[in-house]
């Protein structure tokens, strides 16, 4: 299987949000994570800012409000 770690990136600094995810869906608020065993998460006011497939990681920045 291949299950995902989400990161919240910030000057170069990265703060784990959620390992194993199985599921991320991109919304009009940000996105949602789900795992197998635990409740799905809501992370506000980010985006997607890469996704590391070998690395099984997915990067989150916070998005700018205009």
């Amino acid at each position: 299987m291949c299950q995902i770690s989400v990161v919240i990136e910030n000057n170069g600094d990265q703060e784990g949000v959620m390992d194993n995810v199985t599921s991320l869906q991109v919304t009009d608020e940000g996105v949602v994570l789900t795992t197998f065993f635990e409740e799905p998460l809501s992370v506000p006011d980010v985006v997607i800012s890469r996704i590391d497939f070998l690395g099984g990681k997915v990067v989150l920045n916070r998005e700018q409000k205009k």
